[in-house]
């Protein structure tokens, strides 16, 4: 192959190496993973410019998960000390006893005492 044909191929792996990246690199919108997660949002100003997983914040974030509108997995990966067991038993309590209406009637439901409500009560929104 001649040196200028050797250049342009050269030139155009880099150029196809480029653009497969930049399709490869999707970094999801704040929009679209609420999208994904209608039951939990995370607040701070550094939530908007670095999304993460619900439970895997940074120092500084706090994720907060809706009572009335989470499912168990949202709300066993939000909540402190709250495991899929608990979880499931809010749900369940959502849907025996109608949408919750204040945070202090979690109490209501098996396995969730004042400790628990306390240490949460940042995560929680109705």
């Amino acid at each position: 192959m001649s040196l200028t044909l050797n250049l342009a191929l050269a030139r155009h792996q880099t150029l196809a190496g480029a653009l497969l990246s930049a399709v490869l690199c999707v970094i999801p919108s704040l929009t679209a993973a609420a999208a994904e997660k209608p039951g939990v949002v995370q607040t701070s100003a550094a939530a908007r410019t670095q999304p993460q997983a619900a439970g895997n914040t940074a120092a500084g974030q706090e994720a907060t998960v809706s009572i009335n509108q989470a499912s168990a997995e949202q709300l066993a990966d939000t909540l402190n000390g709250v495991g899929l067991k608990k979880a499931e038993a809010i749900v369940r309590y959502r849907e025996q006893n109608g949408p919750f209406t204040d945070i202090e009637q979690l109490q209501e439901v098996p396995g969730i005492g004042l400790a628990l409500l306390e240490r949460n009560r940042e995560r929680l929104r109705m």
